[in-house]
């Protein structure tokens, strides 16, 4: 859906922002007459594309609007994130930064197309996906070499406990969480483990394709942090059972998850990325360790859903997106492990 400027409003100091930028290019004639189109699949932020029409053509200037959503403070430090935004732009791996103000920031428009979920499943766009994400964990990152997720897990269920009543707390078993938080940690945490900068929300939404040059970007870096690179790709599996641009985007099917012959595919290519060919055992371990912290990325977009249902009023229902990862979890935890 598209609006014109007047009738989709963005906040008074978003669209100073955005006026501002346009003065500064000598083809668009008017900087207040742009246009505001909300694009859809974003559930931490709100994202607009902002257009202007241009002088003596059918082109026109473009950026992107990322307006902050609500309670995200539980979520990851704005901080941070905006730091690694930065070292994304000036190393040419993402979008330029063009503007910030208090509650979003203005971004570079990437001529390029969002994947859609089905392109996760496509064998050339996969393999793709899995050799630039072995280019994102190798990335050299400011910061201690440390994992965070077992802290973020629990710093999102203290939040979870928090905002929840009595009632829903039991009702959705957050009083077993803790427990299981410690026994995966106990289990998975190893000298073994590969270590990497990961990106930790590798949905299709989050990654760009530029259909001739088959070059991809991976964006929206709010989550990421050092982690074990397990962790990063069995996220990116539990991923394919989603898609958020259904009427029912917070619905997921587990009938999608990769099966044994693709995830093993993907971390062939993973492993090759130097040149090298992946040694077989090599393989098979980090295919068992992406399988166990599945259960991980169950349990922290679990606690995410619950969170999101009481600080963030995007239309989408984030407690059954909740219970069906929770449900994910129990479902699978004997098999797994």
């Amino acid at each position: 859906m598209a609006s014109v400027a007047g009738e989709w409003q963005i906040p008074m100091e978003a669209r100073k922002e955005v006026q501002k930028l346009a003065t500064e290019w000598d083809d668009v004639a008017d900087s207040r007459a742009l246009e505001v189109v909300p694009l859809k699949g974003a559930m931490t932020n709100e994202v607009f594309q902002i257009r202007w029409p241009v002088a003596g053509g059918e082109k026109s200037r473009k950026v992107l609007l990322r307006m902050y959503g609500e309670g995200v403070g539980h979520f990851f430090d704005r901080a941070n994130e905006i730091k690694t935004f930065e070292f994304m732009s000036r190393h040419g791996r993402g979008p330029r930064l063009l503007a910030c103000f208090p509650n979003g920031r203005v971004e570079e428009f990437i001529h390029a197309r969002t994947l859609s979920a089905a392109d996760l499943r496509d064998v050339e766009i996969s393999a793709l996906i899995a050799s630039k994400l072995r280019e994102f964990h190798d990335l050299n990152m400011t910061g201690p070499n440390t994992v965070h997720i077992w802290d973020r897990l629990r710093n999102w269920l203290i939040a979870a406990r928090r905002l929840c009543s009595y009632e829903e707390i039991k009702a959705i078993n957050l009083d077993l969480i803790e427990k299981e938080i410690s026994s995966l940690e106990n289990d998975l945490s190893g000298k073994e483990e590969r270590i990497g900068f990961c990106h930790n929300d590798l949905q299709y939404g989050n990654i760009m394709i530029e259909e001739e040059t088959k070059m991809l970007t991976i964006i929206d870096y709010e989550y990421a942090s050092f982690n074990p690179i397990a962790y990063d790709i069995a996220n990116h599996f539990c991923e394919m059972a989603a898609d958020y641009h259904t009427e029912t985007p917070h619905i997921l099917d587990y009938n999608k998850y990769p099966d044994h012959e693709e995830r093993k595919r993907f971390v062939q290519i993973y492993l090759s990325f130097s040149g090298d060919k992946a040694d077989p055992v090599e393989v098979e371990n980090l295919l068992a360790s992406i399988e166990k912290y599945t259960l991980v990325s169950h349990l922290i977009w679990g606690l995410w859903g619950v969170i999101s249902d009481h600080v963030n009023d995007i239309d989408f229902d984030y407690l059954e997106y909740a219970k069906q990862r929770f449900c994910q979890y129990w479902s699978r935890k004997a098999k797994t492990l």
